[in-house]
């Protein structure tokens, strides 16, 4: 499976999980249908895993907007990629940030792909230094 196809199965899994009370194993089934991917494992699972702490790093990019407050489908998206950013090494800064905007193109509104850049951008730039 291509990355960009596991980070959107990954999406799919870590929003059907937000708001229900399947475990992670079963909304993982019920995406991949049985299918494996080391990669969308990891990235559901560490995103899944590391949340609190993902949403602590979070809430300091946020600008006039607390995490309950996010639209359900960009807060889902910018947890992934902080995951990315902050636990996986194995992808560049600015690849990330392309696949979460190509991801809130696919799944969100208009605007939702200059609201994900603008605060990765600020996130990666605040990392780097």
């Amino acid at each position: 499976m291509k990355r960009h196809e596991a980070r959107e199965k990954a999406l799919q899994t870590l929003f059907q999980l937000e708001g229900t009370e399947l475990t992670i194993n079963e909304a993982m089934d019920h995406v991949m249908a049985g299918e494996n991917d080391n990669f969308y494992d990891l990235l559901v699972q560490g995103t899944y895993t590391n949340m609190a702490t993902i949403d602590e790093k979070l809430v300091g990019h946020l600008e006039n907007w607390s995490i309950e407050r996010l639209p359900k489908i960009e807060r889902t998206i910018l947890r992934m990629a902080i995951f990315e950013l902050e636990y996986m090494e194995d992808a560049p800064a600015r690849v990330v940030m392309n696949e979460a905007i190509e991801l809130c193109k696919t799944f969100g509104d208009d605007k939702s792909s200059r609201f994900v850049n603008g605060v990765l951008s600020k996130f990666t730039d605040e990392t780097a230094n």
